[in-house]
């Protein structure tokens, strides 16, 4: 079950900036905390429920811009006018307990999947600043992508085979 919405606005609390650097084949490498998701990018809401290996169903309400807005802001290295140009790209997040996950280009790409992924800057409206960000997936069943307290998303081509 998942919901999309534009939350109502809402100041960020304050509190220890936790960053994530932003790399990879892009034009503007930047370092961003949760108050610049909240600050720069539209902000959305996904009513999330997924199965947790460990604890079983949980449900969370996360707010934060779609990861497709603050990629593009970033400039990847892809002409943004073909299709195949764009499908060939890869996106890593990194989450600061060393849990890893990969995602294709175009699955966020809206003339792909236009799958609504997050970088939450909240969680069931408390803010994720001295946590760190959240990585939500919420087409995703199970958590193995949710990562939490990300410290890097990388952005680039996948390798020739």
């Amino acid at each position: 079950m998942t919901r999309l919405s534009t939350p109502p606005t809402r100041t960020a609390a304050s509190g220890t900036a936790v960053s994530f650097a932003l790399c990879g084949e892009i034009a503007r490498p930047a370092s961003l905390t949760v108050a610049d998701l909240r600050t720069r990018y539209p902000q959305r809401r996904a009513d999330v429920i997924f199965d947790c290996a460990t604890s079983g169903p949980r449900h969370h309400i996360f707010e934060g811009p779609l990861l497709r807005e603050v990629a593009v802001a970033a400039g990847p290295a892809f002409d943004a006018r073909r299709r195949k140009d764009r499908s060939r790209f890869l996106l890593a997040v990194s989450g600061g307990d060393g849990h890893r996950t990969v995602l294709s280009w175009a699955e966020i790409d809206a003339d792909f999947g236009d799958v609504p992924i997050l970088l939450a800057a909240t969680m069931d409206g408390r803010s994720l600043a001295s946590a760190g960000s959240q990585l939500v997936v919420p087409s995703d069943r199970c958590g193995a992508r949710y990562v939490s307290a990300i410290s890097r998303v990388w952005i680039g081509a996948c390798p020739e085979c």
